[in-house]
């Protein structure tokens, strides 16, 4: 199948499955890509805590945090289904900033990252973005916003309501009713943008030796494995990423490494049409589609 079939057919079979994607994928070491909708900035979820994760080791890296110092965590005590960690611990905690970093980037415990962003605020995060010369990813809030969604609002039996109102609320330039689905107002950024974030982390960019290789081995170590990894993980590669998740969003990013040197990061950010919240086969279709495009890169 020539490229210009593949992305057709890549495009149906998303279509079908209720996704809007914005997808790249890129290889490491020749630079070439393939993508559908690429450049299209959608609300990034939790996938803002690769950013958080840089800029809070940069930090460290320069002596102005400790990442051993201890930090007192007021407990999430979240109860509805999702959050992880500290998010829905009872009581207060006393953890490291080291530890923080690992709750917040390999469980996306929601709470840990606040308490990071508490040291590095959301314009300090973007400022150290543009200083590693990555452009395109906004981060304007932090994370506590992510929990205060419709589904908070509704019963168990009516969560499919919340999805509704995030699949039918949006504007045609991209604002929403809900505000972290308002692109003008939530963190924001774009499949090129965080694939470019995942480049400089693997290959010599700006940002510090030492820092890219802390934060590859977070992304290593994530814990949520249940939707592009059963499509890139083997024991013939190594896949290190990122999940995002919120309301109808479903995203994930991350970086393949094959046993034979080829190495591609990929960036999967999608839009589900579909009003329910468990869409099992929604992220079987997400890595089918990476997948291929991935597979047609590897024979170019």
């Amino acid at each position: 199948m020539n490229t210009e079939a593949l992305l057709r057919d890549v495009r149906a079979r998303l279509s079908e499955g209720g996704l809007r994607a914005c997808l790249l994928v890129r290889d490491l070491d020749t630079g070439e890509e393939l993508g559908i909708e690429p450049d299209t900035d959608l609300p990034s979820a939790s996938l803002v805590k690769v950013p958080l994760a840089l800029a809070t080791l940069e930090r460290i890296r320069r002596g102005e945090l400790d990442g051993a110092a201890l930090l007192d965590v007021a407990p999430g005590r979240v109860t509805t289904p999702g959050p992880t960690g500290l998010s829905r611990f009872r009581h207060p905690a006393r953890i490291a900033i080291d530890d923080l970093l690992y709750l917040s980037t390999c469980l996306s415990d929601g709470t840990a990252a606040d308490a990071l962003f508490d040291l590095t605020p959301p314009a300090r995060v973007a400022g150290l973005l543009r200083e590693a010369g990555l452009h395109g990813i906004t981060v304007r809030h932090r994370t506590e916003e992510l929990f205060d969604t419709p589904v908070e609002r509704f019963d168990a039996d009516q969560v499919h309501l919340a999805h509704a109102l995030a699949i039918d609320a949006g504007t045609s330039g991209r604002g929403h009713r809900l505000p972290q689905l308002d692109t003008t107002r939530a963190n924001t950024g774009s499949a090129r943008s965080f694939v470019d974030l995942l480049q400089a982390l693997w290959t010599p960019s700006k940002i510090h030796p030492e820092v890219a290789e802390r934060l590859r081995d977070l992304l290593a170590h994530n814990v949520l494995r249940h939707r592009l990894t059963p499509d890139f993980s083997s024991d013939a590669s190594r896949w290190s990423s990122k999940t995002g998740t919120l309301l109808n969003l479903r995203h994930e990013i991350g970086v393949v490494e094959h046993a034979d040197g080829q190495t591609f990061a990929v960036a999967v950010l999608t839009e589900s049409s579909v009003p329910a919240g468990a869409q099992p086969g929604v992220d079987g279709l997400m890595a089918e589609a990476a997948r291929r495009l991935r597979d047609h890169l590897r024979q170019l």
